[in-house]
């Protein structure tokens, strides 16, 4: 058991080095490179050989890294939550249609317009309106699927109605999209695609503050869900309260995934991956070791991609979206060979 305790102390030392290295070249590198030596000079005020420097690193680079860190952090753990819950390696963070939700909602906003005839959408040029229009959806197939989940016993079948919701929103989307103009179509598009770097302070902190919320309410079913692993009867026989574990989980998760998909947009990959590259890494199925090391590594794995997706010295920037699977499908791949096994 010590041998374990020393090895996993080692794991975490060796991500927190690799997240402290990823944190600085993603706050380096960009359209235009700056060296790691200017960078701790802006960082501890000291003095640059160019000015804008500080600028670009202080109110632009730190703030797109924190944002990036949130939400690695956010939909890893939502993720890890859903594929506990539904005891299926395939849950991620939006199996329950809650980022098809917030699609929903800036599709109305955005797309809206042309289906009722009118000429332009006046309130979809705000971040903070299309943040709203987001966020409404998501609360909207959220208390849809708790109103379900009240009715149904069976946690399989709350899964499978989370995918009926998000494929019922996906068709009144694709219904509002076929009678947009190309403009608001496009507007709608590079939304889906995903966006880290256009938040201000204040949507960070609004941001913080619902997966901080979400955290606390993952305290109260931490101990619930090693039981829920071995399965529902055994959870029951424990002293579990399956109905109360089950609403608490979900909620958490509505609101990690809900907020994250309302601020940055749909991110791919990250929640469905990241909890098994935690297991793959550790040979753990304690929740709060997995939990711990999911947030690490959701976070390194975000920084990557979106410094790749910056396209280094180059005026250019991929989707995010798009990168996060590239960049990882073919680790979870080699990893998977690798143990030749997959486990919850």
């Amino acid at each position: 058991m010590q041998l374990n305790s020393l090895k996993y102390k080692s794991y975490f030392l060796g991500l927190l080095i690799v997240f402290f290295i990823a944190f600085l070249i993603n706050i380096s590198l960009g359209s235009e490179a700056i060296p790691f030596k200017q960078v701790f000079a802006a960082l501890s005020n000291g003095e640059l050989k160019q000015e804008t420097w500080r600028y670009i690193i202080l109110s632009y680079r730190i703030p797109k890294a924190i944002a990036a860190i949130l939400a690695g952090v956010g939909l890893s753990v939502s993720g890890l939550l859903m594929q506990t819950l539904f005891r299926n390696p395939l849950a991620g963070p939006y199996v329950l249609g809650i980022s098809s939700g917030s699609s929903l909602g800036v599709a109305v906003l955005v797309l809206g317009a042309s289906f009722l005839g009118i000429e332009n959408s006046v309130f979809s040029n705000s971040s903070w309106t299309i943040i709203i229009a987001a966020s409404l959806g998501a609360l909207l197939v959220l208390f849809s699927v708790i109103m379900v989940a009240k009715r149904l016993q069976n946690t399989m079948a709350i899964l499978i109605v989370g995918l009926m919701f998000g494929s019922l929103t996906s068709a009144i989307v694709s219904i509002l999209a076929y009678f947009s103009s190309a403009e608001q179509l496009q507007q709608f598009i590079f939304w889906s695609f995903g966006s880290i770097g256009n938040l201000s302070r204040n949507e960070l902190g609004v941001l913080s503050f619902f997966i901080m919320l979400s955290f606390i309410l993952i305290v109260f079913v931490l101990k619930d869900m090693n039981s829920l692993l071995l399965g529902e009867n055994y959870a029951i026989s424990l002293g579990v309260s399956i109905p109360k574990t089950r609403f608490i989980i979900i909620l958490a998760t509505s609101l990690l995934a809900g907020s994250i998909t309302a601020f940055v947009g749909p991110i791919a990959f990250i929640g469905l991956a990241v909890p098994h590259i935690s297991r793959i890494l550790f040979k753990s199925s304690r929740q709060q070791l997995i939990i711990l090391a999911s947030l690490l590594i959701g976070a390194i794995v975000m920084l990557i991609s979106d410094t790749i997706a910056q396209l280094p010295t180059s005026a250019y920037t991929l989707p995010i979206n798009a990168v996060t699977t590239l960049f990882g499908a073919p680790i979870v791949i080699f990893l998977l060979l690798k143990s030749k096994k997959i486990s919850i």
